[in-house]
């Protein structure tokens, strides 16, 4: 798996998210640096597991609808079968 990159804007935001959460939840004030330092740690060490996660998730979901999709044509041909004797 690639290394998971996130843009400036992106990394701004998970950051500051970061920091609100040391400051709310925690009471402890962190800088941007450090907050930088723990989103690049959680992105390497525990972003594969939400991305395989993600990865499963979406393969239930298509999955589903191929069963869907291959019910619905089936049905389709039953209709359109013609009677032999």
């Amino acid at each position: 798996m690639n290394e998971i990159n996130f843009s400036s804007q992106e990394k701004d935001l998970l950051t500051s998210k970061i920091q609100k959460y040391f400051t709310d939840e925690l009471d402890h004030d962190i800088g941007q640096f450090d907050a930088e330092f723990l989103l690049d740690f959680f992105s390497k060490e525990i972003g594969g597991h939400y991305y395989n996660r993600g990865l499963f998730d979406a393969q239930t979901i298509i999955s589903g609808k191929l069963e869907d999709v291959a019910e619905t044509v089936n049905e389709a041909i039953s209709e359109i079968e013609k009677q032999v004797d």
